[in-house]
């Protein structure tokens, strides 16, 4: 998202959240990161024209439809069903972690957390908003090309809930069309602002080819609360099949980097074995 100010108090929110129901752990396969499929090949250069344009004129075109295209079935798997509950914990993957970062990418940060990433040989999941993604396209290719996953996070951060469904296909669809054109890849995966879900965005997410994925630990980076408590959230919240909330834009992220660089070796230490789901 490109403003540092948050559209709706947080705390308004995520009490909207919390009354749409806890997420079911779920069984899923997940990939170990030394052994993550390759990443298809970059298109060629888009035509001439406004890219923003071209996608908002077909806002119930893009993958409204069964995912059986060109491209190999590992990349294009069929539409996932329905769901009622996101993705909030990882189950049956042994002593394993998925650490996440939504809101990016943003030059100031993402680089520093993708440094951070490499040194440790480590994959995790990104949630982008489409117009940070468009803005910022060699970003999202670097993170697509060192294996991390790339996920929906919306085009504007809105709260999908106070959408119409044609609001939220407009929001999915061109994400998703966004970063399909940069990496080459459509998004398997996707996360709603602010943990607001609703049967519209489980329906269209679904109908997109996409999984929604929540979170189990929230380091509250956002508040900008001080390094010392973002790793402490992430440490007493660590277990296995734990998924881990942190943002890499939206608002000053240097706390973010910081402590990345403290927790994450720690938890390597402790046997974890961070990796990112496969589908």
């Amino acid at each position: 998202m490109k403003s540092d100010h948050r559209l709706f108090p947080r705390r308004t929110v995520l009490r909207l959240a919390a009354g749409l129901g806890t997420a079911t752990a779920v069984s899923l396969v997940v990939a170990d990161p030394v052994t993550s499929p390759p990443r298809p090949a970059k298109p060629a250069a888009g035509a001439a024209g406004s890219q923003a344009a071209v996608l908002r004129t077909r806002p119930l075109a893009y993958r409204l439809r069964p995912m059986t295209g060109h491209t190999p079935p590992r990349y294009r798997p069929a539409a996932p069903p329905v769901r009622t509950r996101p993705f909030e914990q990882l189950t049956d993957i042994g002593h394993a972690m998925v650490l996440t970062f939504d809101d990016g990418p943003d030059p100031r940060y993402t680089p520093h957390i993708l440094d951070t990433l490499r040194e440790h040989d480590v994959r995790a999941m990104f949630f982008l908003c489409g117009e940070m993604a468009n803005d910022n396209r060699d970003l999202v290719r670097r993170i697509a090309d060192e294996g991390h996953t790339v996920g929906n996070h919306t085009w504007t951060h809105p709260l999908v809930t106070k959408l119409s469904r044609a609001g939220v296909t407009d929001e999915l669809g061109r994400t998703s069309e966004a970063i399909e054109k940069i990496t080459g890849a459509a998004p398997l995966w996707y996360r709603a602002p602010y943990g607001a879900w609703n049967r519209n965005s489980f329906e269209i997410g679904a109908a997109m080819g996409m999984e929604p994925m929540a979170w189990t630990v929230d380091t509250l980076d956002w508040t900008v609360p001080g390094t010392d408590s973002i790793v402490r959230r992430v440490r007493q919240g660590a277990g296995p099949g734990v998924v881990v909330l942190s943002h890499d834009a939206g608002g000053d992220r240097s706390q973010s980097v910081a402590a990345l660089r403290r927790y994450l070796p720690e938890l390597l230490d402790d046997g974890y074995r961070l990796t990112v789901p496969r589908r």
